[in-house]
């Protein structure tokens, strides 16, 4: 290693019940998603029944669209958010 600092990851640890289909996510994170850009990565981790990991699954760049004005969260498909994912090596 040359001695500098690894780029800086803003991670947003998601935890949801192992055969949950949707993710819950904030305006706010979704605008601090939009602040960071490459530097932010939601982290959804399922847990089973008997505490089981399966996870983390980093999903760079998943939000697309503004919430609605009046919206204050949104739920997203834990499977169409899968299927961007595309995490750096060094995560």
């Amino acid at each position: 290693m040359d001695g500098r600092l690894p780029e800086a990851r803003h991670i947003e640890v998601k935890g949801r019940i192992k055969g949950a289909t949707t993710v819950t996510v904030t305006k706010n994170e979704i605008f601090e998603s939009w602040n960071q850009d490459a530097k932010y990565y939601p982290a959804i981790v399922l847990v089973g029944e008997d505490d089981a990991i399966d996870g983390p699954h980093y999903v760079p760049h998943p939000f697309k669209e503004e919430p609605g004005w009046g919206m204050s969260s949104v739920n997203y498909d834990f499977a169409e958010l899968l299927l961007t994912r595309t995490a750096p090596a060094d995560l």
